[in-house]
């Protein structure tokens, strides 16, 4: 599924061409130095979430659908925490991958891998789901892909686009 992320002043625009199907088009509001939804791009295909946010838009989900998934499917928040659907296992697995990811970029962590599997461990348990196995060389490569997408990100101008690719 080809992926096209154009820069904006305070959101951007994420243009996707499902498998099949016709374009979506969806905003997302700029939550770091980085698109969130990018993140979860490099997350899933390193970690191999085939139904996680890309996966699920790749079936046909519209992103904004995922939001009420999740919520029906018992995505835990302080206020109703309980053990979610198997069904949304991977979407809750990657997006407490994601922060964890996204607080290395965005902070400049350097901590090792061990400990920054250790942060998210805690993440997937506080939201009632188990860490998903690690791929082995997954976190070195996804902080790899993550730093090179910040670089090119950064360099981009207010306007400019790049193209990725979700292959599930």
């Amino acid at each position: 599924m080809r992926i096209r992320i154009r820069r904006g002043v305070s959101s951007d625009t994420l243009e996707v061409w499902p498998d099949g199907r016709g374009e979506v088009r969806f905003v997302t509001p700029h939550k770091g130095p980085v698109p969130h939804d990018a993140i979860h791009l490099f997350v899933e295909r390193g970690f191999g979430l085939q139904r996680g946010f890309w996966g699920r838009v790749a079936e046909g989900l519209a992103p904004d659908d995922l939001q009420a998934l999740a919520s029906a499917g018992g995505h835990p928040s302080a206020s109703r925490a309980r053990a979610a659907d198997p069904g949304i296992l991977q979407l809750l697995q990657a997006e407490r991958l994601v922060e964890i990811f996204e607080a290395d970029l965005w902070g400049g962590y350097q901590g090792d891998e061990a400990d920054l599997l250790a942060l998210a461990g805690t993440a997937c348990a506080n939201s009632h789901v188990p860490l998903p196995l690690i791929p082995t060389g997954a976190v070195a490569s996804v902080r790899a892909d993550l730093a090179a997408f910040a670089r090119t990100w950064t360099d981009l101008p207010r306007g400019g686009e790049v193209e990725l690719e979700w292959v599930g």
